[in-house]
Order: structure tokens, then C-alpha cells, then sequence
């Protein structure tokens, strides 16, 4: 069975739950080595990013309650999670 953007995207999920925060380059390193070079590519400003279907799956998941910081290159949540 292979990993689809939905796996990395609930892997991602997963850290911000247990860390509050996701750093980019933390999780490009972590996809690159257990999830594939499909899913990061190098953006316009020559920055190794998230795939953009993982970074829509995960935004299905985190429903709004996390947002970028472009200063830092972070996720970090907006308010706290219910349920």
C-alpha cells in the first residue's frame, strides 16, 4: 500500500497535536526521508516546500484552527482544539 498526500497530511496532523507547532523545514525533512521526494518540491523564492495537495489535505484536517506564519515558516494553531 502506498502513502498518499492524505497520509502525510494526518502525519502532519499528528505533530501539530502533540507539538503545537510544525516547522517546515522539520517536515520537509521528515516527509523527503519517510514519505518521498514526491511529496516536497523547491518554490519560487528557493524554499523546500510541502506538496500542494498535502498542504490541502491538511487544511481538511486543522479545519482552519492553524495558520502559516511566512516570517518563521511555521504552522502553529489559531485557537485551541475541541473534542
Amino acid at each position: 500500500m502506498s502513502d498518499t498526500a492524505n497520509d502525510v497530511a494526518a502525519w502532519m496532523f499528528e505533530e501539530m497535536k502533540e507539538k503545537g507547532v510544525l516547522y517546515q523545514a522539520e517536515a520537509v525533512e521528515y516527509i523527503r526521508k519517510h514519505y518521498g521526494e514526491h511529496y516536497v518540491y523547491v518554490n519560487e523564492n528557493g524554499h523546500a516546500s510541502i506538496d500542494k495537495e498535502v498542504k490541502k489535505a491538511f487544511k481538511k484536517l486543522h479545519g482552519g484552527k492553524a495558520a502559516w506564519d511566512r516570517d518563521a515558516f511555521y504552522w502553529g494553531w489559531t485557537s485551541a482544539i475541541q473534542g
